[in-house]
């Protein structure tokens, strides 16, 4: 899963040069510039200039309020001692310029923007922008307790990205990270502010957090990953001034921080899971299950579409049982498949080498398949300790100049793990799934920049599940037990999301359902509960995006027949980054379209 949640802003000045440079070519997707009057093209001049300072605006904004956003991005930065301002009047300020630029750019008419890159990039800004105004009922700032990616995991995965080596990083190292204390106690002001008002996250989600703080603090101090930066730069001043910042203002805060949440915050928490516990959560669930699928399908829409393709996955499972198994029970199958004693793992290391054996035979095929290849690697890196067993999914950190992506997974109960599942999710994570979806992004020259710092869940994890399912026509799959466990389990998200936040399912009956599917361990199904409890909506996204990428490979193969192409197939829904979903049909439907009148 490459999930990001939150508004993400702003612009390097040295990227914004060379944008601006390429924003008159054509887009990469192969379609010719729209042809003009003389008379119309004063205002295309105009509308793209438009887009691209809008763009431009909305990329310096985003790195200058959230400098977070380059290391989840892969994104690099001129300068890096910024940090996030949460406070209410740095919240307001954003929202302002958010509903400037909003305003701004619906006064473009996008339709003279065919055929260029300023068509995508007002399809993300469009997107992002009018989501961001959307949310705001949420008021997640007021609830922001989130152990699938909150500030604690983000800060420390980027303390161990923070670059040094130099008198100026280390200099903006110790700025930086100086910081962090008041950032802390502003979310503990935050939330205060949300019991008041009626806000909070479930119990059960404190819980997880707390333990993933009390996971940072037992670390030894040269062991924790804020102190990362003095154990990369070796300067003993360094060092010392480092260390000085952990143990007496971050360590510190933490421990107000954990202390907050594990005595006023537990006591003031809701027990539900459903975000209509909160003020206002059907209109917060609305709003996010449109942000995170791009798609404007009701609840109840997705719910009885997922109802639907569970149903067909059941019986597809069935076939397979029969054919492997000799068994004609969906519920046998599952039970033999997770029994199957070839599918465990004897422990940690074997987990570990098998993954990395998976993603290598996954990347040696892949030129086959899409005609854009790459060349960035990826590893694969196991949960640092203090991630392990507390509910974090594994999941992709993109690539940078200075490093390769990482396909990073939890090795806790190696022995509960199983094989089938182990490939399905290094297929989703790695290759052909997001690793080759993000490094295709990053590689497109002509795209804005900003389609690397928005990214949406729909397409983006859209394209992961059905990489799951290219897999097994890639011959990938070395285990029986993959394709019938890859099956088993997608569109019980579109079902359980609105199912616990919409229609009233208990703990319980999210569980058993998750389960049936007998993808993941026993322990999985409380994970996913206070996941979807947290992350109200994002977990229809996957199915949503991969059934529609599905829908459009049909319509392409149905139309073309012996023209269709499958590489260049992927390589065109691909090219725009996460485009959102309805841009990417039409994209795709123009493709379809040249390619039926170049052959006929």
């Amino acid at each position: 899963m490459k999930s990001n949640q939150h508004l993400w802003h702003l612009v390097l000045l040295i990227l914004c040069t060379c944008v601006l440079h390429a924003c008159d070519q054509p887009t990469s997707s192969g379609n010719e510039p729209k042809v003009v009057t003389p008379e119309k093209i004063e205002s295309v001049d105009y509308t793209v200039n438009a887009v691209n300072r809008l763009a431009d605006s909305y990329y310096a904004t985003t790195l200058k309020r959230t400098p977070e956003t380059a290391y989840l991005s892969g994104v690099d930065l001129p300068r890096h001692d910024g940090l996030q301002d949460n406070s209410p009047a740095a919240t307001l300020a954003a929202e302002t310029e958010v509903d400037d630029m909003l305003h701004n750019l619906e006064r473009i008419d996008a339709s003279t923007l065919t055929g260029r890159t300023e068509w995508i990039t007002h399809a993300y800004l469009l997107q992002t922008l009018r989501s961001s105004v959307a949310l705001r009922v949420c008021r997640s700032a007021l609830w922001n307790v989130n152990q699938m990616g909150g500030w604690h995991s983000t800060y420390s995965q980027i303390a161990q990205l923070q670059p040094v080596g130099t008198t100026t990083l280390r200099e903006q190292s110790l700025e930086r990270w100086s910081k962090l204390d008041r950032y802390i106690d502003q979310e503990i002001e935050n939330l205060k502010v949300g019991l008041e008002r009626g806000y909070s996250a479930p119990k059960s989600v404190v819980q997880r957090v707390i333990d993933q703080i009390d996971g940072l603090l037992a670390l030894e101090l040269e062991q924790s990953p804020f102190y990362s930066p003095a154990t990369r730069d070796g300067d003993i001043d360094f060092a010392s001034s480092t260390r000085t910042i952990v143990a007496d203002q971050i360590y510190p805060a933490l421990e107000r921080y954990r202390d907050f949440l594990a005595t006023a915050y537990m006591e003031g928490a809701r027990s539900e899971l459903a975000i209509t516990a909160n003020p206002d959560g059907l209109a917060c669930y609305a709003a996010s299950l449109q942000a995170y699928t791009t798609l404007n399908r009701s609840g109840k829409e997705v719910y009885e579409l997922g109802r639907t393709t569970v149903a067909a996955n059941k019986a597809k499972v069935m076939e397979l049982g029969k054919a492997a198994y000799g068994l004609d029970d969906f519920v046998a199958i599952i039970s033999k498949a997770k029994t199957d004693p070839t599918d465990s793992f004897a422990d940690q290391e074997e987990l570990l080498q098998f993954s990395r054996d998976t993603v290598l035979r996954a990347e040696l095929e892949m030129p086959n398949w899409v005609g854009n290849m790459p060349k960035q690697a990826i590893e694969v890196v196991p949960f640092e300790e203090h991630e392990e067993g507390t509910g974090r999914s594994a999941h992709y950190r993109p690539a940078a100049n200075d490093r390769p992506g990482e396909y990073r997974i939890p090795l806790h109960q190696p022995e509960e793990q199983s094989r089938g599942n182990a490939e399905a999710t290094a297929f989703h994570e790695a290759w052909p799934g997001h690793h080759l979806q993000v490094a295709v992004a990053q590689s497109v020259e002509g795209l804005h920049p900003i389609t690397q710092i928005i990214w949406f869940s729909g397409p983006g994890e859209g394209w992961a599940r059905y990489s799951e399912g290219l897999a097994e026509e890639m011959n990938l799959y070395a285990t029986q037990t993959g394709p019938i466990q890859r099956r088993a389990w997608p569109a019980r998200g579109m079902v359980v999301d609105p199912g616990i936040h919409l229609f009233g399912w208990s703990r319980e009956q999210a569980i058993e359902f998750m389960l049936e599917s007998g993808r993941f361990p026993a322990t999985f199904g409380d994970q996913m509960v206070d996941r979807i409890a947290i992350l109200p909506g994002q977990l229809t996204a996957y199915d949503s995006g991969g059934l529609e990428i599905l829908t459009l490979r049909k319509l392409a193969e149905d139309t073309l027949g012996s023209n269709f192409d499958i590489r260049e197939f992927h390589d065109k829904v691909l090219e725009n980054g996460t485009i959102p979903l309805a841009q990417l049909r039409t994209h795709i439907e123009a493709w379809i379209a040249d390619n039926k009148t170049d052959n006929h």
